[in-house]
């Protein structure tokens, strides 16, 4: 088998389609669409696509290895460049499935997990389908929350829908004026007592609604710095916290070591490490205790199932970012059905707006708070043929 040409486009997701000399194509998703590097992604995803033309897919080693040690910058594991090793990467493993006419999880070595336990994830911008309010010129979400009662209501509303976990940023949301310009308190050093103490009433509050059985997940988008996180973690450990993600950006991992050593909630972070290599430190001091790695932005099925394993030996568990279309929520599927350290799979307020479910053929939703695995060929999903006609394209031949 021969790749013939790939597709690479650009709509809510930036997505590849490899194609095939014996007619079969597999889709792939680069993580980068959010965050302003939707140009870069889309870019990089044409440049590695000239690489690959004759090649076979069934070879995903080889075309990791490939685009990781010949193009200069890939072994620097930038997230530009693994983004697009990572599109690439999960469209072939989509072939391979189909190929053989298997799920991918039967190729990567068949379930230790069926019913996949999710958590509703971001609820600060409340949950539920209401094209109210723009977030970030992308994702249409609920709206922005403020007050303690509205982290309280949201709670509640994921409860009812069957989940028996929640994650929020209790800092993202601005603590006064409704700009979300600033993305929240990007506080440095110390915080101010204000808000400190709104960001604790927020959690109270979630804590509140959801009883004693919630589990409550803190994400901070490294909004914090190590003395701050130190601050907030101290303050809300007693509501019970399953883990706290990018207390701090991962670029100086001794810092978790630090953080960890003074408060008593686990640390995870992944979502900005590509890369086994950029994984190693944690693992090695241990500072982690779940670890978060992207299939659209970490190297795809071939890297990410290694950082799964490396995890595994120091018995830290894995929960997949997922904050992309529904073929990076497809792929992720796939993997965790796999991995004996799977913890609990995120499914974005995003993941559930028309915006985005809207692009493919599947809208794989959880039910009681629980996902079954894709059963189809390959990843299990694809673009809609609306989708592509509407998206910006380029053809690599």
């Amino acid at each position: 088998m021969k790749i013939t040409s790939v597709e690479v486009f650009k709509g809510y997701a930036i997505v590849v389609k490899i194609n095939t000399d014996e007619g079969i194509s597999g889709f792939g998703e680069s993580g980068l669409a959010y965050g302003n590097s939707a140009e870069a992604a889309f870019g990089q995803c044409q440049d590695y696509a000239k690489l690959i033309l004759g090649m076979d897919p069934m070879n995903t080693e080889e075309i990791w290895d490939h685009l990781h040690r010949h193009t200069f910058w890939g072994m620097g594991g930038g997230a530009v460049e693994v983004g697009a090793m990572s599109a690439i990467d999960i469209a072939c493993w989509d072939i391979k499935g189909k190929k053989f006419g298997v799920p991918v999880y039967q190729l990567l070595g068949g379930k230790t997990n069926d019913n996949l336990r999710t958590y509703a994830s971001q609820i600060q911008f409340g949950w539920g389908v209401d094209n109210a309010g723009e977030i970030a010129g992308s994702v249409n979400l609920p709206g922005i929350m403020r007050t303690p009662e509205d982290y309280y209501n949201a709670t509640k509303k994921c409860m009812e829908a069957g989940f028996d976990a929640v994650k929020v940023d209790p800092v993202f949301n601005p603590m006064e004026g409704l700009s979300m310009a600033t993305q929240g308190c990007h506080h440095r050093g110390a915080f101010r007592h204000a808000d400190l103490r709104l960001a604790t009433e927020r959690v109270a509050a979630i804590r509140e609604a959801g009883g004693e059985d919630l589990d409550i997940i803190i994400e901070l988008h490294s909004l914090l710095d190590a003395n701050t996180s130190v601050e907030l973690g101290q303050s809300i450990q007693k509501y019970r916290i399953m883990y706290m993600e990018e207390p701090t950006q991962p670029l100086n991992p001794a810092l978790f070591k630090t953080i960890q050593s003074k408060i008593d909630i686990p640390l995870a972070t992944g979502e900005r490490s590509y890369t086994r290599w950029g994984f190693r430190q944690f693992f090695e001091d241990r500072s982690l205790s779940i670890v978060q790695p992207d299939m659209c932005n970490t190297g795809g099925f071939t890297e990410c199932k290694k950082i799964c394993d490396a995890a595994h030996t120091y018995d830290i568990g894995v929960q997949l970012h997922v904050c992309g279309g529904p073929i990076a929520t497809a792929a992720a599927l796939q993997l965790e059905a796999v991995i004996p350290n799977f913890v609990i799979h995120e499914h974005h307020v995003g993941a559930i707006q028309p915006i985005c479910t809207n692009t493919c053929l599947y809208d794989y939703e959880p039910v009681n708070g629980r996902f079954k695995v894709p059963e189809l060929p390959g990843i299990g999903q694809e673009l809609t043929k609306e989708e592509m006609e509407k998206c910006r394209k380029v053809v690599i031949q």
